[in-house]
């Protein structure tokens, strides 16, 4: 059986290296599988470990399909949910995006639904929506 979750999203994203830096800093990402592009500039698949399961990053590859990189300002069709422990958490998430980058479009505030939520869209075009308990 794979060490992966069943689902996990697969963002395009460009410059691939620059995100990969991003999620890092921000969601604490850690590196399981890296494989470069055989171009030497771009990066064919990564998987990153992120909050307990995993996102695939990989550099728009025109050449080989449709896939490709968001446009600024364009509106997302999808978006990636993290459930964290805590609201605090959401808090501090949220401040190290905006210090990177990322725009925030939402939050963080205290949900009728009892969450602690925020969206932020990182510099990339992508939307992470985050979730906690409230206190």
């Amino acid at each position: 059986m794979s060490s992966r979750p069943p689902v996990a999203p697969y963002l395009t994203v460009s410059p691939a290296a620059a995100a990969i830096a991003f999620y890092v800093q921000v969601f604490g990402a850690t590196q399981k599988a890296f494989m470069p592009a055989l171009d030497g500039l771009r990066i064919m698949h990564c998987e990153l470990s992120i909050n307990g399961g995993s996102v695939m990053v990989a550099d728009a590859f025109p050449e080989f399909g449709k896939a490709r990189t968001p446009i600024p300002g364009e509106p997302a069709t999808m978006s990636v949910s993290l459930e964290f422990a805590t609201g605090q958490e959401v808090d501090a998430t949220v401040e190290r995006a905006a210090k990177f980058g990322a725009t925030t479009e939402a939050g963080p505030m205290n949900t009728f639904w009892g969450t602690r939520l925020a969206v932020v869209r990182d510099p990339f075009g992508h939307r992470w929506v985050l979730n906690g308990p409230t206190v």
